[in-house]
């Protein structure tokens, strides 16, 4: 059998002027409506109460409308990488900043490696590709 014993009910009573008093105290430190509309406890509205969820609704269908059709008329992701807004790279996000650093760096190994393999002058005198009279170290 259970215990159906209830816990004691403060049975006290407030005295009418304690009541009044205690009102009154909360009333004074009560926020203003403004402030309330400032922490969006209270809507800012001018509606009435019952229309007060109605506006809400719509106004919400309204931002809605607004995103999809905003979203719609949203280029391709290959139209923007063919105008170079976005990177060709199937790299994650985070890594995108790092590839492009390191073929950044490729690329100047690649020129440096170039520049140290050229022909010199004489070769290119040789193969006729220049004049002996040309020389493009002091031009």
């Amino acid at each position: 059998m259970a215990d159906t014993t209830l816990s004691p009910v403060d049975e006290s009573h407030i005295s009418p002027i304690e009541r009044r008093d205690s009102l009154e105290k909360h009333l004074q430190t009560r926020p203003d409506p403004q402030d309330l509309k400032d922490r969006n406890i209270l809507l800012d509205t001018n509606a009435a109460p019952a229309l007060q969820s109605a506006a809400f609704e719509l106004e919400r269908q309204r931002a809605t409308d607004n995103l999809k059709k905003g979203l719609g008329k949203r280029p391709e992701r290959e139209d923007l990488i063919e105008r170079n807004i976005l990177p060709d790279s199937k790299a994650a996000p985070a890594l995108q900043g790092q590839q492009k650093e390191l073929q950044k760096h490729m690329r100047a190994n690649s020129l440096e490696q170039k520049i140290q393999n050229r022909p010199k002058p004489e070769e290119l005198v040789k193969e006729g590709i220049l004049e002996a009279n040309e020389n493009p170290v002091n031009e």
